[in-house]
Parts: structure tokens; sequence; C-alpha cells
């Protein structure tokens, strides 16, 4: 399932939730905006719930203060980004994405490792 891309202002919420795991909608907002604003406060209000529509969010109404949590990892979400771009830009192959990060240094040697490492565990997989 490709979930529609993010806004900049709803990814900066996730990215809070990413890190930091369960907040209130007042935590969000003085994190994103420094005064206290109503408004900002109501906008705030607007992208939970924005988030929660699309399955982004979790929001705890378990007590009268409501904890908003992500519903999905980044890294999730980053793959279906990553699924989706491939389909539109190369036919859904993923290898001019990594190839083009590895001919650019944009993937440390550890993170190639890494790949290889999991390429190597799907290739034994597949000879079992």
């Amino acid at each position: 399932m490709t979930r529609t891309p993010l806004a900049n202002a709803e990814l900066a919420i996730m990215d809070l939730l990413w890190q930091k795991e369960r907040l209130t909608a007042r935590q969000i907002r003085e994190e994103i905006y420094n005064d206290n604003s109503k408004a900002q406060h109501g906008t705030v209000q607007r992208l939970l719930q924005r988030l929660e529509d699309k399955g982004f969010v979790q929001r705890d109404r378990s007590m009268s203060i409501h904890f908003f949590s992500a519903a999905i990892s980044r890294q999730a979400y980053a793959g279906e980004q990553l699924e989706s771009l491939a389909s539109k830009l190369t036919g859904g192959s993923i290898a001019p994405l990594i190839t083009h990060l590895v001919e650019e240094n944009k993937i440390s040697q550890n993170e190639i490792d890494n790949i290889r490492n999991l390429l190597n565990d799907a290739n034994l997989q597949e000879e079992a």
C-alpha cells in the first residue's frame, strides 16, 4: 500500500513523533512553533487530524489529554515513497537509485555492507 506523500508540515509532525514516540498536541506545537499563538494550535490540531485520517498517526484518548504517536515507522514510510518514486521514474527498479547513491558517494561503506548482507541473506533464503 503506497500512501500519498506527506506535505512538509505533516512531515515535520511525523519527524517529531518518530523521534519522541508519544506527544500531546501542545508539545508538538511548542516544538514546531516558538510562540504560543492560538492560530498555530488550530493548525497543529488540523494537521494531526489529517494525519490520523490518513492512517499515519494514532491518538490515545484514554486520558483527558490526548497523546499522539506514529502509526507507521519512518523506515516503512521511506520504503513506500522510494517504491513509488522508482515506479514513476525507472519502471519500478530501485537499482538506478542505488547506483546513483554509490557513484555519487552518498552512501557510506557501512550502509553498503548492510545492503550486501541483506542481499546475501535474500540469496540464501531463495536457495533454501
